[in-house]
């Protein structure tokens, strides 16, 4: 299904029936508004106008419209923030941010708590049980403009609390932590600051928890709000808008409490800011990096276990990245198609109408600013029209597990020991390169249930819980583990038996020294596999094990202990792909290496084929297959969709 974000408290109520109408003479189904509405609702303390809402809510159903309300709490009123400058957020420069954008509130403030369970109370109490309200989105985008770390009085007092709870007595803090070093022991949990503003850097333990107990404290304010939906609107659709490589949160915590992910989707932003070299960014930058939006697509399914949306879709020229390129003719229904094929319930579009003013005035919309359609309002329509030729069947496991860990971004981030290490680039690498495979990707957090799966890839997992270890141990297929795994305890230190720590039980080798490379050294490895050069990242491993990889002094760099592997360098992507080839020959898939640009999806019996690239691409279907969409050859910036006998792997 297909729906929009709307604004009508931004434009005159003149507008709205005529909108709505066109939406659904669109073949849109869902219409997201309200989230940053909390002014039009209450201009004044305590002066709840609800009339223009009830009258649009009204109008949306009359249109078959069901309307996702967003809770508008991203968006706090100037009258609240006077009230209470107190929940305005310190930046890790000790700075208090001010009034005048978005998300300007602490997630730590009591008093901010206060006011969003009686908003949300009130918004819940009156459209609950609206038969024109689907659902609600809680919030817009937690974290954006780097909101997640507070650094205020409120997150100090409140910290402390969480480490005196995680740790019950301050010496298992101080054990933890390795207070000894630098003379930083404390006598209370009183004693204990914020990890900013020191002379030297803050101790990594320090640092790694105050990252946990930020994300911890986002996942409680979401919570406060859920709980107040779910007890005045039973049985309507809960989720939140997460955001594309954004690492400041578990997502996957966040979302137990919801009912399902959604995620805003903007791949030539996103591309824009992706460190690529200056001629791939420019190769992709009217399409979108070939891999970005599934990337987004299979991990938020992860999230939802199962389940997503994409609830903001890039219908054109974006306003916030660096450069902001016209989308490519027909990437816009490209974007929704692969949505789809990926699994999407919904694909929403940002936004119904351009706005003329304010900070996005330059960010596209379904329609001008003038009201008159856009390019991409036909390639919305082409996509309606063309969903009612074929029916989607339910998303089938995919064979291959990418082990995905929020907290690895956290490790590497506080200390990469090198500036090439990026764990989001690492996994972003690991999965492009699957995909130019032609397998699909299932994301599993760590610990997750990997039996079932032909291929498990951990990229790095560095802190290697109990769960974690048991579910490796289980997973019937092959595993690989990537640089760094096992290399920290959950406590940040390096564990006593050396890394890779608790997976020395499946892979019985040591890493007894690691370094990291500046651009332009690079170390040559040879075996079965060919010969690489690598650079980055590469560890001396100590083991019995025997090398399948080996650096040219004699130094292995990858290692099998049956089912397992594990690989003590940072992989060339002509090792990547060539070990993942191997691998998934080995674990019985059918790896086929695709031509640049050209991506495939299977969903059920059915075979989506993608095309990217500036050139006519050729369909890799077998001989008298069935096509519902497009042919054999595949335009620029087109796609096939094509039936299969069953449900392939």
């Amino acid at each position: 299904m297909l729906g929009v974000c709307y604004y009508p408290e931004q434009w005159p109520k003149t507008r709205w029936k005529e909108d709505f109408e066109r939406m659904r003479e669109l073949g849109l189904r869902y219409v997201r508004l309200g989230e940053f509405a909390w002014s039009a609702l209450e201009p004044s303390p305590g002066a709840l106008t609800w009339g223009w809402l009830d009258e649009v809510l009204e109008l949306a159903h009359g249109q078959g419209l069901a309307v996702v309300l967003g809770t508008p709490t991203a968006t706090p009123p100037k009258w609240l923030v006077d009230r209470h400058p107190e929940i305005l957020p310190v930046d890790r420069e000790g700075r208090r941010r001010n009034f005048g954008g978005r998300r300007h509130y602490c997630f730590s403030s009591p008093a901010y708590h206060e006011e969003t369970a009686r908003i949300v109370a009130l918004l819940a109490e009156r459209y609950g049980r609206h038969p024109g309200v689907a659902g609600f989105q809680v919030d817009n985008e937690y974290g954006c403009h780097d909101t997640v770390r507070c650094y205020c009085g409120l997150c100090l007092q409140a910290f402390r609390g969480w480490l005196r709870s995680r740790y019950g007595q301050v010496q298992n803090l101080n054990a933890a932590w390795g207070t000894a070093f630098w003379s930083q022991s404390y006598r209370d949990f009183s004693e204990v600051g914020l990890p900013h503003l020191t002379v030297a850097e803050p101790n990594p333990a320090h640092l790694l928890d105050y990252y946990r107990f930020a994300s911890d404290q986002v996942r409680r304010y979401n919570r406060l709000q859920v709980q107040i939906l779910r007890a005045y609107a039973p049985g309507r659709l809960i989720t939140h808008n997460f955001m594309g490589f954004f690492t400041d949160l578990d997502p996957f915590a966040l979302a137990e409490d919801l009912d399902f992910a959604s995620w805003d989707s903007y791949p030539l932003g996103f591309t824009d800011l992706m460190p690529l070299p200056p001629e791939e960014r420019a190769r992709w930058a009217r399409t979108g990096h070939p891999d970005v939006a599934a990337f987004h697509h299979d991990l938020y399914r992860a999230v939802g276990r199962g389940r997503f949306w994409v609830m903001e879709q890039q219908p054109g020229p974006v306003n916030w990245a660096s450069h902001n390129p016209s989308p490519a003719r027909g990437m816009v229904r490209l974007w929704t198609w692969e949505a789809l094929a990926h699994g999407a319930e919904v694909v929403s579009y940002f936004r119904w109408r351009q706005a003329p003013f304010a900070q996005e005035q330059m960010h596209a919309g379904l329609n001008r600013p003038d009201g008159k359609p856009d390019v991409a309002y036909y390639e919305v329509k082409q996509v309606s029209e063309e969903l009612s030729l074929f029916a989607l069947p339910p998303p089938v496991k995919a064979p291959v597990a990418l082990v995905y860990d929020p907290e690895a971004a956290w490790v590497f981030e506080i200390q990469p020991q090198g500036a090439g290490w990026n764990y989001t680039h690492l996994v972003y690498t690991v999965y492009s390169t699957l995909r130019r495979l032609a397998l699909d990707v299932e994301f599993v957090r760590p610990g997750g249930d990997l039996r079932g799966y032909a291929l498990v890839v951990a990229p790095s997992l560095p802190v290697v819980r109990e769960a974690s270890k048991e579910a490796l141990a289980k997973a019937e297929g092959l595993v690989l583990l990537g640089p760094r795994s096992g290399s920290k305890t959950e406590e940040f230190q390096i564990p006593a038996d050396l890394p890779p720590g608790p997976l020395q039980a499946l892979l019985p080798l040591r890493v007894v020294r690691v370094e990291s490379l500046p651009p332009g050294l690079t170390e040559e490895a040879e075996g079965a596999l060919g010969r690489f050069h690598l650079g980055v990242w590469r560890e001396w491993v100590e083991t019995d094990l025997p090398a399948l990889l080996r650096f040219k002094d004699g130094g292995g760099v990858l290692f099998r202990a049956g089912r397992w592997f594990y690989l003590a360098a940072w992989p060339s992507p002509e090792l990547l792909f060539a070990l993942l080839y191997r691998l998934a020959e080995e674990a019985g898939l059918k790896p086929l290496p695709l031509p640049e640009g050209l991506r495939l999806r299977r969903r059920g019996n059915l075979v989506f084929a993608f095309n990217y690239g500036p050139l006519e691409a050729e369909a890799p279907a077998p001989e008298g297959v069935r096509f519902l969409l497009g042919g054999r050859r595949i335009p620029p910036h087109d796609l096939a969709v094509w039936e299969s006998q069953t449900a392939e792997t």
